[in-house]
Formats: structure tokens, C-alpha cells, sequence
């Protein structure tokens, strides 16, 4: 469980050019550097969609959209190196549009299965994660998925999400207090 929290902390890097070259043979109908370009950055669409929507369904079918757009666009790509703020705008449009369908700004109460899919983790651990991110706030939740899980810099995600970079700064390290802190308490309290 400590090592998930770890890996929460940690930043994973997309390689910019490499996801530029992957989205230019899309382009060109590569059907191979589409599926390439699919599995380097579905967990990215994916954790930021779940991170918004807070419902595993809803950010699976995102994630789809997102992929669809993203071939149907990828001709109109201009490289600004920045190929996955590209991609999570898309995804970032999905969500809200998805949203606004709905008229149901997501509470706590539909989060119920957002991590199930972590294979690594057992069904009690599953449980576990699934209340410690419940203690954090919208924002942190989105600014923990958005560093761990897509690999975006905090500057990035100041930008992104159109916040000071002090602000993302102060609510990542407090959403990572918060979840170490938690975690440890349940292991005092033998949960």
C-alpha cells in the first residue's frame, strides 16, 4: 500500500517528440503508431477522466472518445511539444461535455469503484485506496492523477487546470500529507 502512495508521489515522463512522431503517423493512417501512441497514454486519459467524472464507465467511455478524436484530428495536430496537453484538452472538452449531459456534478458518493481496475493491488488494498482518495478534495484529486498517473509537471497542471502554480504546489503536497497521514493512522488502528 505504501509503495501505490509512492508511486502517487512520483512523476512519469512522456517523451514529447516521441508522442509528436506517434501523432504525425497517425496522421498519415499508421495504424501501428496509433495503437503504439494508445497504449503510452490510455492510463493518462483515463486517470484524468476518472479524476473529473469520479465514475470508472463514464471515463472508459471518454477515454474511447478522446482515442476517436484523436484520429479523426491528428492531421490538424500543430506541435507546440506538448503532445499530451493536446490529448487531456481533448479529454478535458469529453469530460465536460459529459458533464454537462448529465447536469450531475459528481460527489464522493459515485467515486465507489475508482481504482478497481489497479491489478497489483488486492481487494483490500482496492478497498483502502478507494477511502484514502475519498479525503481528498476535487482539486486534489485531479492534481494527484494529473502529476502521478499522466506524468504532468506541476507547471503543466497550473496551466492546465488555470491555477497558480503555488496553489498546485500546496494542494499536491497537502493531498499527499493527507493520504500518507490517513494511511498511517489506519495501520495504527489495524485497518
Amino acid at each position: 500500500m505504501l509503495q501505490f502512495l509512492n508511486v502517487l508521489a512520483e512523476s512519469f515522463d512522456h517523451d514529447p517528440a516521441r508522442l509528436d512522431k506517434l501523432i504525425a503517423e497517425t496522421a498519415l493512417g499508421n495504424e501501428s503508431a496509433f495503437e503504439e501512441l494508445y497504449r503510452s497514454i490510455k492510463a493518462s486519459v483515463y486517470g484524468y477522466s476518472l479524476s473529473v467524472l469520479k465514475r470508472p464507465h463514464d471515463a472508459e467511455d471518454v477515454t474511447h472518445d478522446c482515442f476517436v478524436r484523436i484520429y479523426a484530428n491528428a492531421g490538424s495536430y500543430v506541435s507546440h511539444g506538448k503532445p499530451l496537453a493536446w490529448i487531456l484538452t481533448i479529454a478535458k472538452r469529453l469530460c465536460f461535455d459529459r458533464l454537462s449531459e448529465q447536469k450531475n456534478l459528481t460527489s464522493l458518493d459515485n467515486c465507489e469503484n475508482d481504482f478497481s481496475d489497479l491489478s497489483l493491488l488486492s481487494s483490500d488494498e482496492l478497498t483502502a485506496v478507494r477511502s484514502l482518495i475519498s479525503l481528498l478534495s476535487d482539486d486534489e484529486r485531479s492534481i494527484i492523477m494529473l502529476h502521478a498517473v499522466s506524468g504532468f509537471r506541476h507547471r503543466e497542471i497550473a496551466e492546465f487546470l488555470s491555477l497558480p502554480l503555488s496553489t498546485v504546489l500546496s494542494k499536491y503536497h497537502r493531498a499527499i500529507k493527507k493520504l500518507k497521514t490517513a494511511y498511517i493512522q489506519d495501520e495504527r488502528n489495524g485497518k
